[in-house]
């Protein structure tokens, strides 16, 4: 999900929150119900939600191009912080 977000970013995600198009969310992979995965929602159709990445070049990248909507969204994600490690420093 980069630029948007970089590994290691939390997310505080609202389960159940009404989704529109845009919106960054989580949602269980299709064929993997036990994998999350986190997508920007890009519309939704009559079959569920389509899911892309922002980065359509990242090598292995998943989305609904290549399983199609997806109809399990746990979420909406409302709130991105960094661990306390990576916090970013203020300008000196």
């Amino acid at each position: 999900m980069r630029p948007a977000l970089l590994p290691g970013d939390w997310l505080l995600v609202r389960r159940g929150a009404p989704v529109r198009p845009g919106d960054i969310v989580v949602a269980r992979l299709p064929g993997d119900s036990s994998r999350l995965i986190v997508k920007r929602a890009a519309w939704r159709g009559d079959d569920g939600w389509w899911l892309e990445s922002d980065n359509q070049r990242a090598s292995g990248r998943r989305d609904s191009w290549d399983f199609g909507p997806v109809t399990d969204v746990v979420g909406r994600v409302v709130l991105r912080y960094w661990p306390p490690r990576r916090r970013p420093r203020p300008p000196s």
